[in-house]
């Protein structure tokens, strides 16, 4: 599967942007998918991965973000309120087929990643 990502853009602190992570290919049902991100100097961490049966996010966005897809489209989207300048990144999408979780090395497919700046 190929993904791209897109919806980024700088906003301010306390504003809202949506993500959007299209997929090629016709099985884009069957993976498990999850948004990452990776702040200047930092590791890529975690936010938050969705499957067939549920979500789950790390606790630095839960209550703000919502993770969500449709698999008619092709897509997933992550819905970003509340935005803090913390939350400045370069955000990625990436699927896996091996079941999903927490950590990069969970995930075999990522997209391109889009920059989301948060300005205070």
């Amino acid at each position: 599967v190929q993904l791209q990502a897109s919806g980024g853009g700088l906003v301010q602190a306390g504003g809202s942007l949506r993500l959007s992570c299209g997929a090629s290919g016709r099985t884009f049902r069957n993976y498990d998918m999850g948004w990452f991100r990776q702040a200047p100097g930092k590791e890529r961490e975690f936010v938050a991965a969705i499957n067939w049966n549920g979500s789950n996010y790390d606790d630095s966005v839960k209550g703000r973000f919502t993770i969500s897809r449709d698999n008619a489209g092709n897509t997933m989207y992550l819905q970003m309120n509340s935005l803090k300048p913390e939350d400045t990144a370069i955000y990625y999408c990436a699927a896996s087929n091996t079941g999903w979780g927490r950590t990069s090395s969970s995930y075999a497919f990522w997209g391109q990643g889009t920059q989301v700046t948060v300005s205070s």
